[in-house]
């Protein structure tokens, strides 16, 4: 039994976060019902994205909607609050959270407060001062910028097949894609692919018309899966026509023209930025003890450094690696190490609200996977490398075992075995981001051509 009642705050919904709630959950069955724990989770979305999923789902092989997990039917014993936390104090246990309903009730920020706090807010994109990214630049971390890539890609080839203007046709079909990480690559393989199945339909353009661009700051891609398998992906891209410029750095895409450091000039109206990541800001603005790259200074045990009753995991914690030879290491921010970091934070919050002795947060990385587009990809698993389709069958199997909930895992399942018998859907439904301007224009009034002011793309 815990000695008080207990009230725990997880910031964040992401793996972490959700998978630390429904840890906690389980281990504090008895005392929730009984009044003797209270768990609230603080998260901007009422869902939580299985990332690895976003490039099938931008290239139409799964439905956004099984890419998503909704927050409050797997953690029914929880208060899920969708807001942002801005400050957090934890010197008085107190934190900031802005709402959906703030804003309507012009209160300004609530205050929280609590006894355990769990942070868990991820990371967000690490762009760099290039002139023009912020204008015309598009990300590949939420579910809502892979369906608007999708949009995208098609209205270009749209565009395309309905101008006379060679260099409006060239700017369309160029699409340019920065960073050589898993998202980078494997966002480009899915819709390169997706395109080249979508170009059949068009009279006047072929995939030999597209360009597409793959630019990588270092001398490798895909590091994760080793030096061998990064060359056999490099050429692997190369044979489908993929330019693949490595040692090279985008310079600027201002006014729709992508500069390369190399002296390339290329007019495209797409560029998609997956070059890092790095911690929430919402790590900045607490009081708790940061590393020199922002990250939360952690235990093996998952507790903050030096921070009583403080708990964080996943990319924005440095997690000593105690499985690595060299001294020093930290746990590599990716979805392997966050589900099984988040079952060890929920257990050692329990065992601290008992007064039990902490577990140790051990995992050897096992490997990688990653999908090259539609029956290719590569794999390093375990010391054993796959290329091909045996790499993307145990792309697929690994996070279909990893996806939560068995109703996910069924559906997915379900559209992967449809999507075998049947052709591929190409459908642009880019009028999604302005769902209410053919009602504007019915009504006498004119569309606003600025975008919404949600960045999640709702009116």
């Amino acid at each position: 039994m815990v000695k008080e009642r207990a009230r725990i705050l997880v910031v964040g919904g992401g793996y972490v976060g959700m998978y630390t709630a429904l840890r906690l959950q389980r281990n504090l069955k008895a005392e929730l019902a009984r009044g003797e724990a209270e768990i609230t989770v603080v998260t901007p979305d009422p869902y939580m994205t299985y990332q690895p999923f976003l490039p099938e789902a931008a290239a139409g092989s799964i439905s956004p909607r099984h890419v998503v997990v909704p927050l409050r039917r797997v953690l029914g014993q929880c208060d899920v609050v969708i807001g942002e936390v801005h400050t957090i104090d934890h010197t008085t246990r107190t934190a900031t959270v802005t709402t959906l309903a703030t804003g309507e009730e012009k209160s300004g920020a609530r205050r929280l407060t609590y006894d355990e706090l769990v942070l868990a807010p991820g990371s967000v994109s690490r762009t760099l001062p290039v002139p023009g990214l912020a204008d015309h630049g598009v990300g590949f971390k939420t579910v809502e910028e892979a369906i608007g890539l999708r949009n995208h890609v098609l209205e270009q080839m749209d565009i395309a097949s309905s101008t006379r203007d060679p260099a409006i046709r060239d700017a369309a079909l160029t699409f340019v894609f920065v960073g050589g990480g898993y998202a980078g690559v494997e966002a480009l393989g899915e819709l390169e692919d997706m395109a080249r199945y979508a170009a059949r339909y068009y009279h006047n353009v072929t995939p030999d018309d597209m360009r597409w661009i793959l630019v990588e700051a270092s001398d490798r891609i895909l590091p994760e899966v080793g030096e061998e398998l990064g060359r056999y992906t490099v050429t692997e891209l190369r044979r489908r026509n993929i330019d693949v410029r490595l040692e090279t750095r985008l310079e600027s895409c201002a006014d729709r023209v992508a500069v390369l450091s190399d002296g390339s000039r290329f007019p495209t109206r797409t560029v998609v930025w997956t070059a890092g990541v790095k911690p929430h800001p919402v790590v900045a603005a607490t009081d708790l003890p940061l590393d020199d790259r922002g990250r939360l200074t952690c235990t093996a045990h998952l507790s903050v450094d030096g921070a009583p009753h403080a708990w964080a995991a996943g990319d924005a914690a440095a997690v000593p690696d105690v499985t690595a030879a060299e001294p020093g290491r930290h746990c590599a921010p990716n979805a392997q190490h966050a589900v099984r970091q988040a079952k060890v934070l929920g257990d050692n919050v329990a065992h601290a609200l008992r007064g039990e002795p902490l577990d140790t947060y051990a995992h050897r990385y096992a490997g990688s996977v990653a999908s090259l587009g539609f029956h290719k990809g590569v794999a390093h698993v375990y010391g054993r490398k796959l290329k091909g389709y045996p790499a993307w069958f145990m792309h697929r199997a690994y996070h279909l075992s990893r996806v939560p909930t068995v109703n996910r895992k069924a559906r997915v399942l379900a559209e992967w075995v449809i999507a075998g018998l049947f052709k591929r859907e190409i459908v642009s439904l880019g009028s999604l981001e302005h769902p209410r301007a053919e009602f504007e224009l019915a009504a006498g009034g004119k569309p606003s051509q600025e975008p919404p002011h949600n960045p999640k793309g709702s009116s």
